[in-house]
């Protein structure tokens, strides 16, 4: 970076800073755990920040019921709300760090 003006020196210099905490944020946020629930309940699903589903909770009563449909929308709903938190989750953080500029492809 030598030989940059004063000004772009500095601006290079902040958008490395920038880089590091969005990546170091970035490994963090794959090591947390988001749950999504439906049915009140009757289905948790909990993936990591990398969206890898770590572990599904049913409730045994929605087994029962014989009602394979409904437990299948369960699932997938389920998944789709814990997705969307790991997301919205990481968005707000990115955010934090990139003061709410929007850099595509990052996160």
């Amino acid at each position: 970076m030598k030989g940059l003006p004063g000004g772009m020196h500095a601006l290079m210099k902040q958008a490395n800073q920038m880089q590091t905490r969005m990546k170091k944020m970035q490994e963090e946020l794959a090591q947390r755990t988001f749950d999504g629930t439906s049915g009140g309940g009757a289905v948790t699903i909990q993936v990591n920040g990398d969206n890898q589903i770590l572990n599904v909770r049913i409730n045994p009563e929605v087994v029962q019921s014989g009602d394979v449909e409904m437990l299948q929308d369960l699932i997938l709903a389920a998944t789709n709300d814990a997705l969307k938190t790991a997301k919205e989750t990481s968005q707000k953080e990115m955010e934090k760090i990139t003061g709410g500029l929007n850099f595509p492809g990052l996160f």
